[in-house]
């Protein structure tokens, strides 16, 4: 379902409208479909979930009262999931008694028209909030990126709001736990920061290891009342191996070599490293110095080190 969406997507924003009533979704079908937008409909909440869950839209507009499961708990469980949580949500009822609009907002809408619908009135609301969805996405799928995985926490009851691709993957592989889950250790580091993080100080990052990967977790800053993104990057000896070979035009086994220069090895244990003799590692030295313009270890390894820190800022000499 998403390969096939992604085409429309880059034409067309893409809005489910979940009501029970067929008239409301005619009304809105033909005013969002004249409107250039991928329109998708479900009847009832149990639909709209598994409509949400294949096809990730932009948007949800979202009727407030549907037998069986409300629109209550369908943005409740959309919030819950790390894939539909930032999902824009705006709720349409008929009910207008402050309790119930108190209630959409606290299950998670970001917005609520009231019926009958106002079509006009509809698209103007989608605007402004789609605007605001389409520059978060275009925020996290450029961190994702650059190597910089990204999520939000609720601070008070440990949540996970929120995260991209390869917060999932980088969370599951060294903590082993999914959203809505948080990583207590995570969590608990969150936690004993919060104090110096809203006075603007810069707490200390939080390093797990997973073998020869390292993971770099860092408090990023205040996104709500109790809300905090967490940015984390991943550094591992075969990323930062294969960046100073591209760096210093060096051929794998030279850069490999490097590395453990930089680690502070000598020759023999070097050697024992890589599975070659210390003679054949002091000549992949001799040629690796010509290649970066020095004559000593300490240089290649002062020099190689400073490249590494531009690459990979929160590497650890």
């Amino acid at each position: 379902m998403n390969a096939m969406l992604d085409p429309v997507r880059e034409a067309s924003d893409v809005v489910l409208v979940v009501d029970d009533v067929p008239d409301n979704l005619s009304v809105l079908h033909d005013a969002l479909d004249e409107s250039g937008y991928t329109v998708l409909v479900a009847t009832s909440g149990e639909a709209a979930l598994q409509r949400a869950a294949q096809a990730l839209p932009d948007i949800v507009l979202l009727d407030a009262m549907m037998p069986g499961l409300d629109g209550f708990e369908v943005a409740k469980r959309l919030k819950a999931g790390a894939a539909t949580a930032h999902i824009p949500i705006i709720f349409m009822t008929g009910l207008t008694d402050t309790e119930h609009l108190v209630a959409a907002l606290e299950a998670g809408g970001v917005d609520y028209v009231t019926k009958p619908i106002k079509p006009k009135e509809v698209l103007a609301r989608m605007g402004v909030h789609l605007q605001g969805a389409r520059l978060a996405r275009q925020t996290r799928n450029a961190l994702d990126a650059f190597g910089y995985a990204s999520f939000t926490v609720r601070a008070s009851d440990g949540r996970l709001m929120w995260q991209t691709p390869l917060a999932r993957t980088l969370l599951q592989d060294y903590y082993g736990t999914v959203a809505p889950q948080t990583p207590a250790a995570i969590l608990d580091w969150l936690r004993r920061h919060l104090a110096d993080a809203e006075r603007q100080i810069e707490p200390p990052r939080l390093c797990a290891e997973l073998g020869a990967r390292r993971l770099s977790i860092r408090l990023h800053q205040q996104t709500g009342d109790d809300d905090w993104l967490i940015v984390m990057r991943e550094v591992s000896d075969a990323a930062i191996i294969e960046s100073m070979s591209l760096a210093f035009k060096l051929t794998a086994r030279e850069a490999e070599v490097l590395y453990w220069v930089v680690k502070g090895k000598i020759n023999r244990d070097i050697a024992d490293i890589v599975g070659a003799s210390p003679a054949t590692v002091k000549k992949h030295l001799e040629r690796i110095f010509a290649k970066l313009g020095v004559e000593t270890r300490t240089s290649a390894a002062g020099m190689a080190m400073n490249r590494i820190r531009q690459l990979h800022p929160q590497f650890e000499g």
